[in-house]
């Protein structure tokens, strides 16, 4: 399974969008989110390097969105984040002796290649301003 960086980051880019091009503190942002700044500034360093944000160190310094809301998918932003396949990855080498052990890995991995498709295509249709609006 993921971690919790996708929500994490889709919560600092939905305060961002909702910022107006102001910059925001990570405290401000850690804040709102209830975590530690240190997982915000880690969470921004990453957006930033997706080219999602861009941030201003310094006693004045905060991030703002690097492009406008219409422009960011929530698919761009879980691509930014993705560590590993949605559902898990297998552990263990199953037995080749066995008609399923032999043939496991492959079909769970083209299941969950589908899954995660689906959810990309879905994430795909959303803009960050889109979702933003649901907090007016």
């Amino acid at each position: 399974m993921n971690n919790g960086r996708f929500p994490i980051s889709l919560h600092i880019l939905t305060l961002l969008a909702r910022a107006g091009g102001n910059l925001l503190s990570s405290d401000f942002i850690a804040g709102s989110i209830n975590c530690n700044p240190v997982i915000v500034r880690k969470e921004i360093s990453n957006l930033r390097n997706a080219g999602l944000v861009e941030s201003k160190e310094g006693k004045n310094g905060g991030a703002t969105l690097a492009k406008a809301a219409e422009n960011i998918m929530l698919s761009d932003i879980y691509g930014a984040v993705r560590q590993s396949s949605l559902l898990g990855n297998s552990r263990n080498t199953p037995n080749p002796d066995c008609a399923v052990g032999r043939d496991i890995n492959t079909h769970l991995e083209n299941l969950y290649a589908e899954v995660e498709d689906v959810l990309v295509n879905k994430l795909h249709g959303i803009t960050l301003a889109d979702f933003s609006r649901q907090f007016d």
